[in-house]
């Protein structure tokens, strides 16, 4: 096998579709979505922050608060909306209307984007809830 052929670790931990890697960023994902409202929260939520465009947050707190809820218990990931199993997009209906959650991962100062996926003392998350019509 020449070394150009050779698959390194480093290699594996940058291709997020790379299985192995998916599925470490699968469980970060969801350990940050499911203790959003967690005060404190736990060492093995990764950090980052929760986001919200002005269309999701200019709903009322009751419509806001169902949202979270409903975010934090889903887990309807499948193969047609969740391709490389990364748990990285969900939608939700709530009170007839359809939002979207999406993570984007970012570097620790939340500038670029990361450069290791798989690593959460250098990578941070934004969560984020939009209307389809926000996107």
């Amino acid at each position: 096998m020449t070394q150009a052929q050779q698959t390194t670790t480093a290699d594996v931990a940058q291709d997020v579709t790379h299985p192995h890697t998916a599925a470490i960023i699968a469980r970060q994902n969801d350990a940050f979505r499911t203790s959003i409202a967690a005060c404190p929260k736990s060492p093995e939520v990764p950090p980052g922050k929760l986001v919200m465009t002005a269309g999701v947050a200019a709903q009322s707190d009751a419509f806001r608060a169902t949202l979270i809820g409903a975010l934090i218990a889903f887990d309807a990931f499948d193969a047609d909306s969740d391709p490389y199993g990364l748990h990285e997009m969900g939608v939700l209906e709530i009170e007839g209307e359809r939002v979207w959650f999406k993570f984007d991962l970012y570097d620790e100062n939340f500038e670029y984007g990361a450069e290791a996926p798989t690593d959460p003392t250098r990578t941070r998350r934004v969560l984020t809830l939009l209307f389809p019509s926000e996107y």
